[in-house]
């Protein structure tokens, strides 16, 4: 079993940046490839990056690349999103969430553990 917490959302204007943490229990954090999802009010839930295992490699959607970039730390757990050049339709509940695998996926039903999600809103 994986628990997830994310911190770091927030509210920000058009333009600022935001990093977002998401720690995780347990003693087999580098088994699991990771990834962070976002959902917006009345919209479905969106694949925004994920990275393996290692760190070694890193998968972005087309809305974020180039803005958001997704890394981890083994030795604490953590995986992290920086944010840049936030746009007002980056606001959104963001979620962390573990795959049980060595590889990535940017489906959000191959994904074993979600964290509650944190609270992002970028005002124009």
């Amino acid at each position: 079993q994986v628990q997830l917490v994310e911190s770091g959302g927030g509210l920000v204007q058009a333009g600022d940046s935001l990093a977002l943490s998401c720690v995780a229990s347990g003693r087999t954090f580098s088994a699991y490839a990771m990834g962070w999802f976002r959902q917006a009010p009345g919209k479905e839930r969106e694949f925004l990056a994920t990275i393996t295992w290692s760190g070694g490699r890193t998968y972005y959607a087309d809305s974020v690349k180039g803005r958001f970039t997704i890394s981890r730390d083994n030795a604490k757990n953590t995986v992290y999103l920086q944010m840049n050049s936030l746009k007002p339709e980056d606001t959104a509940v963001y979620c962390c969430a573990a795959r049980r695998s060595l590889y990535t996926s940017r489906t959000a039903s191959e994904y074993d553990y979600w964290g509650q999600g944190t609270q992002v809103t970028v005002s124009s």
